[in-house]
């Protein structure tokens, strides 16, 4: 930097440490003193190397700055506000209040939010995902800065994010870590030993410098090596003081998460020179860029593998070959943990290894990158064994709220996978991605419907979830069958039906035998299949209740707290049906090893099971 760039970077450090404390104190709440430690960090970024057009916040050459620590949103919206994106008014006064777009943690309801933060450790695995996509997809010369937080590097998911960096050799990635030494509650694990840290990364193949995070100049340096790197990820590792700026609480325990009472805030301005009004032109994007390298069509011709009425195929192995027919979709994306093989994700590797990124068993990393992919406009599918997303739950919670598109495939779901037992049995997996906001949760009950999903999952907005078997059923619906979103195929109906058996996946397989059983038995009996178990349909289970008089047997391959039978009575909770009269069959208990037959019968939602439940409702 020359005198002038010094003077200009030092001044807006000024108007960046007031606006946070002026914000934060309106508001009454907020995290002013993490703000006030990076706030020299920032100013060098964004007066020297952040490349960014301000008013076309898509544009494919636009940098990508995600704030991982996400509290410190006082120093990113004042930012905006030097900028000229966010006003005096919008700042002060909206900050943290009701329906204002200023939230106490980051989220796309900005356009220069590429994701929501604040849950600790996630902005650095999301801003992977992007740099993945810059240099492999893309093939654009933007750079993705990462501001992250001392405290979040005690997050496994941190040290998940540099490996993969370095694993991927992404020069175009640089975090900026704000070591203040103090977190929420007291010092941090290595407090100011940022030679341990450096150490730390370095091992995990990235490049640490070391920086005084108050030195502008060298904050200056370090940030343009950054940006000059080209095959490996740069850690700059900036020693800071916690509120610094406000003499009175520098590195002082115990206001973390604290607005400054406006007495002290007042006497702070004005230590600080006041209220400025400095604005900023940030350096353009690198002129003379193309567009991304991979240009979506949506309108690519797929072919989905066909299957024969009767034939046994598992609904892993249909999304296996699904997906690699998805290929022809130059958006399309596959990221697995490791079990391709087993996911049957490794079908697309095949056709398309340059779309095709592993992410080893790092479960967080693989949602978050995931997240990346789809912040750049990708089509994301990321796969593994159903009960390893629960690693990364926080991950998909945080992409809901992030309103981002991925698709998630679990296999291997229920007690149905067998002799592994219990430690590899998604149990909870409906529950929790029901949860989620904006989720669509899908469980084909055959190769069929599972390719068929597949393509549709490909085309639908939300985090959706796709739920596969791990052994062959029968296919029992043609080729060319749709199955919409939120539909459900009913078989057997009839108008004197006495009772109806409402499965998905595994056990709709266990409720049509079970109609075959009750027929000869005597008892009339429609089966539901439940592909879609978010958002379900409605519309089946009324009319399922107005024939049989609400006599439901409700079957599922999951634990009875949030599954298929909540979904069923939530959506019956305020519906004009006659009184409900459900019988649930869920996974009770912990379940152990055996074969598939025997567990499920074991958990009670094998076919006899479901006949003696029929036959109890209708009084048989």
């Amino acid at each position: 930097m020359n005198e002038d760039q010094f003077d200009l970077a030092r001044r807006l450090a000024v108007q960046l440490r007031v606006d946070s404390i002026r914000c934060s104190t309106s508001a009454g709440s907020g995290h002013p003193t993490s703000s006030l430690s990076a706030a020299d960090l920032m100013a060098v970024l964004l007066t020297e190397h952040l490349r960014y057009d301000w008013e076309k916040p898509d544009s494919p050459d636009n940098d990508h700055l995600v704030f991982s620590k996400g509290h410190a949103s006082p120093l990113l919206y004042s930012m905006y506000r030097a900028v000229g994106v966010v006003d005096e008014e919008e700042l002060i006064n909206t900050y943290r209040r009701l329906g204002a777009r200023l939230e106490g943690h980051p989220t796309p309801a900005l356009p220069w939010v590429d994701v929501a933060t604040g849950s600790l450790g996630q902005g650095l695995p999301d801003a992977v995902g992007i740099a993945l996509a810059g240099k492999y997809l893309d093939k654009l010369p933007y750079h993705v800065w990462v501001l992250c937080g001392d405290s979040e590097t005690a997050e496994g998911s941190i040290w998940e994010a540099l490996d993969k960096a370095g694993y991927y050799k992404l020069g175009n990635l640089s975090a900026i870590v704000d070591i203040n030494r103090l977190g929420q509650r007291g010092p941090t694990e290595l407090q100011w030993d940022v030679q341990r840290y450096a150490a730390r990364v370095e091992a995990f193949g990235a490049r640490p410098i070391v920086v005084d995070g108050h030195d502008l100049v060298a904050i200056d340096a370090a940030l343009g090596q950054a940006r000059d790197s080209i095959d490996m990820p740069t850690v700059i590792l900036a020693k800071t003081v916690k509120a610094k700026g406000v003499p009175e609480l520098e590195d002082k325990n115990g206001w973390h998460g604290k607005a400054l009472p406006p007495e002290m805030a007042e006497r702070a301005i004005s230590a600080l020179g006041g209220p400025t009004n400095l604005r900023i032109t940030t350096a353009s994007p690198s002129p003379g860029t193309a567009d991304p390298a991979s240009k979506a069509n949506p309108g690519a011709d797929v072919v989905l593998p066909s299957y024969e009425l009767g034939e046994k195929v598992a609904t892993r192995v249909a999304f296996g070959a699904a997906i690699a027919a998805l290929a022809a979709r130059p958006e399309v994306v596959v990221l697995d943990g490791e079990v391709g093989n087993s996911t049957h994700a490794e079908e697309f590797q095949k056709v398309c290894p340059e779309r095709y990124f592993e992410m080893f068993i790092a479960e967080q990393q693989l949602v978050a990158s995931a997240v990346g992919f789809a912040v750049r406009g990708y089509v994301p599918f990321a796969s593994t064994f159903a009960v390893f997303f629960s690693r990364a739950f926080d991950f998909i919670r945080m992409a809901g709220i992030s309103e981002v598109n991925i698709r998630l495939v679990g296999s291997h779901a229920g007690v149905e996978i067998g002799e592994d037992g219990p430690s590899q049995m998604a149990l909870e997996d409906l529950a929790s991605l029901r949860a989620v906001h904006g989720s669509v949760v899908l469980y084909p009950a055959d190769a069929a419907c599972a390719a068929r999903l597949t393509l549709t999952m490909a085309d639908t907005d939300g985090i959706v979830y796709l739920r596969t078997t791990r052994g062959a059923y029968p296919v029992i619906y043609p080729a060319g069958e749709t199955f919409p979103i939120g539909g459900s195929k009913v078989h057997h109906a009839g108008t004197e039906d006495q009772v109806a058996l409402i499965g998905a996946g595994v056990t709709l397989h266990e409720c049509l035998a079970a109609a075959e059983e009750l027929g000869k038995l005597g008892v009339k009996a429609r089966v539901i299949d439940a592909y879609s178990v978010k958002p379900i349909d409605k519309a089946a289970l009324v009319e399922a209740c107005r024939v049989t008089g609400s006599r439901l047997v409700v079957v599922e391959d999951h634990y009875p707290e949030g599954g298929l039978g909540s979904a069923v009575l939530e959506a019956l909770a305020n519906a004009s049906v006659p009184a409900l009269h459900v019988a649930h069959l869920a996974v009770q208990g912990l379940p152990g090893s055996g074969k598939p037959a025997e567990l499920l019968d074991a958990a009670g939602i094998s076919c006899r099971h479901i006949v003696a439940a029929a036959r109890e409702l209708a009084g048989h």
